[in-house]
């Protein structure tokens, strides 16, 4: 049998969603991350001159998938995931035609946060 033990299963339902965080360090860097990306859009919008209005909606599907994260939700995780493997695809993108450092750095961020989120033992833990 290699599935959980009935005591521990019991265990983790009746634990609080943050003691279970501190299983998955991962996940809370990954929703702070979110949120420090959204905080960024929005000065940008804010500040008028790095990005247009539109990118609001994509600030907020960041701070709605941090907030998730954190709480342990399946939906953020799939919000997350997309976010991430979204701006990893696009950061690579800019590396290999502008030639941005920077960017290469973010996409293989955004990739191995990607990958971490796919672990099975991190999609056992959300709810």
């Amino acid at each position: 049998m290699t599935g959980p033990k009935p005591s521990e299963a019991r265990k983790t339902e009746t634990q609080p969603a943050w003691q279970l965080l501190l299983h998955l360090p991962g996940l809370a860097f990954i929703g702070l991350y979110l949120l420090a990306l959204a905080a960024v859009i929005v000065l940008g919008v804010v500040n008028g001159r790095h990005y247009p209005p539109l990118f609001l909606v994509f600030a907020a599907c960041f701070m709605a998938a941090s907030a998730g994260l954190l709480r342990l939700l399946r939906w953020a995780w799939a919000l997350a995931l997309a976010a991430v493997f979204l701006l990893a695809v696009y950061n690579l993108w800019l590396f290999a035609s502008l030639h941005l450092g920077p960017a290469l750095v973010q996409g293989l961020l955004n990739l191995v946060f990607f990958l971490y989120l796919v672990r099975p033992e991190v999609r056992e833990r959300l709810r």
